[in-house]
């Protein structure tokens, strides 16, 4: 997963024609590493997409113009729409994000 490191090149990323997906995280947030223990076998099935992740604390005005209140954040976009956002609440396991995945793209 590509990290994106500067709010221009999220800009740039989010414009694209093919979706992507981006999740927000942070370094000190549990739920974070507790994906990152899971989230390997989902980027392989879905290999298709590009992914990123964002560092919400590097980026705050990324994570703000997308609502994202709570990590981890996995949040879909094409032609510089949001079309899915998966709250962390909804987050915590691979069926969680899957299913989101599933519905979504």
């Amino acid at each position: 997963m590509e990290a994106i490191r500067q709010y221009d090149d999220y800009k740039e990323k989010i414009q694209g024609d093919d979706k992507i997906i981006i999740k927000f995280f942070a370094d000190w947030c549990p739920d974070c590493t507790r994906m990152n223990m899971f989230i390997d076998p989902i980027l392989e099935e879905y290999n298709q997409i590009d992914w990123y992740e964002l560092n919400r604390d590097e980026l705050p005005e990324a994570a703000d113009e997308n609502d994202v209140m709570g990590i981890p954040s996995l949040l879909i976009f094409q032609n510089g729409e949001k079309l899915g956002h998966l709250h962390s609440a909804d987050a915590k396991s691979p069926e969680s994000v899957k299913d989101f995945l599933q519905n979504t793209l």
